[in-house]
């Protein structure tokens, strides 16, 4: 292996931002469905905003428990990339496709059978679980779609290509907005409107990427035809993975289901501001997305200087996003808030609750940094432990605050102690060398 670290910082940032541009738009664009979603509902009423904020988290648990589709896809086929062997990375990028629409039918079946029961967790108002229930029966039938995209999305990383995703979640999400409008209030639709234009949206933009992955798979002459053993491999290699994001949802739902004890006016306000955490998330996320491409290709390399000098400059970049991106959200409260609600009391709740999440964005952007990194190592098995620990932190801050009824601001200022939690577990592992292991497989 060489330690050989490049003689600037300049070059690094080249790199980075070579991948990272492009993926924060693309990553941004996920979020943006979200709040042109919510800013399109919100305007049908404060019960259809809640009901909406009950699906966003329905959809995001599974969604999110999924996540290794791309985030794993991504790091192996950069390793394979990095230790030269491209069609084995393109075949291997074809067995997570086949893994991801498999998964999304079969959760779609399962989230239509169990969705009643799933709704009534949330103990929310009847008008809100029939608002939740409408958007979800017509979500749901997306999971395959939105899972494939996933696939998609991680091969086409893992192969060092950020843009492609980018043209597509442009026109992903100009669709989405374009068809919710119509649906919603051009057809009087409602709150199903919403759902079924986000399904058109996804489900167009999964098949492109698919094909687009195929297409290359094709000229490289990999090897294409159905392997269970390749399907199986790429689901083993995800179930630290899910483990990992498994607590992360197991705290966003935490936070729900508190939000959800304050009524419907707390439950809506914090629709509104986890669709803004969301949308900050994904914009950090970008330098994840590019470590996750860069750190998996040196190490198939073998580049082991190399990586830890790019780790250490993303870290900083994650720093001074966090402190940008924070203080442009709460800055900007006056000039967005009103879009989503306009129950005054749901806008007050939320520009408070802002402040927390200004407040918290900068250590959340040292958290994004360092868990991309471990993921295009392979050290899934760490973060699985990382985020179970840092469950365990926040599970009584949350329940503190839910006895005490102290409100929707603390619940984010006892969530704010969940990233901090997740950036001590995660700094503690990079200053060591055992994540650093070299070669095609981890």
């Amino acid at each position: 292996m060489t330690t050989a670290v490049p003689p600037s910082t300049r070059a690094l940032d080249r790199e980075i931002f070579a991948l990272a541009i492009p993926a924060f738009a693309t990553l941004v664009s996920e979020p943006l469905l979200l709040l042109a979603d919510s800013a399109i509902i919100g305007h049908l009423g404060t019960s259809q905003l809640a009901g909406l904020g009950i699906a966003a988290n329905v959809l995001g648990v599974l969604t999110g428990l999924c996540i290794f589709l791309a985030y794993g896809t991504t790091g192996m086929v950069a390793r394979r990339l990095g230790a030269g062997d491209r069609p084995a990375a393109l075949a291997g990028g074809l067995d997570g496709l086949a893994l991801g629409l498999g998964l999304g039918v079969g959760l779609c079946v399962l989230l239509q059978l169990l969705l009643p029961t799933i709704i009534g967790w949330y103990a929310v108002a009847p008008d809100v679980a029939t608002h939740a229930t409408t958007y979800l029966r017509i979500a749901a039938c997306g999971l395959p779609s939105i899972l494939l995209l996933l696939a998609s999305t991680g091969v086409l990383r893992g192969l060092q290509d950020t843009r492609t995703p980018l043209y597509v979640a442009i026109a992903t999400n100009l669709a989405n907005i374009a068809l919710n409008f119509g649906l919603v209030y051009g057809l009087g639709l409602g709150i199903a409107g919403s759902a079924a234009g986000t399904l058109i949206a996804q489900t167009g933009a999964a098949v492109y990427l698919a094909a687009v992955v195929v297409r290359g798979a094709l000229r490289e002459h990999a090897e294409i035809r159905l392997r269970l053993g390749g399907i199986l491999t790429a689901a083993r290699s995800g179930v630290w993975l899910v483990a990992r994001t498994a607590t992360l949802h197991a705290a966003i739902t935490l936070t729900t289901l508190v939000a959800a004890t304050g009524g419907a006016v707390a439950l809506a306000a914090h629709q509104v501001v986890n669709s803004l955490w969301v949308l900050l998330a994904f914009a950090l996320d970008a330098l994840a997305i590019a470590g996750q491409a860069i750190i998996g290709r040196l190490l198939g390399a073998g580049e082991v200087g190399l990586g830890r000098a790019m780790t250490s400059r993303m870290v900083g970049w994650g720093v001074l996003c966090g402190v940008v991106f924070g203080s442009a959200v709460l800055l900007a409260r006056p000039l967005y808030v009103g879009l989503f609600s306009p129950d005054p009391q749901v806008q007050e709740l939320v520009g408070h609750v802002l402040v927390v999440v200004a407040l918290i964005t900068p250590v959340a952007g040292v958290v994004f940094v360092l868990d991309g990194v471990l993921i295009g190592a392979g050290d899934g098995r760490y973060l699985a432990l990382a985020g179970l620990l840092a469950l365990l932190a926040y599970v009584p801050l949350a329940l503190v605050v839910n006895a005490q009824h102290a409100g929707l601001l603390w619940l984010w200022v006892a969530y704010g102690g969940f990233i901090t939690a997740r950036m001590v577990t995660l700094v503690v592992r990079a200053r060591g060398d055992r994540w650093m292991r070299v070669g095609a497989t981890v």
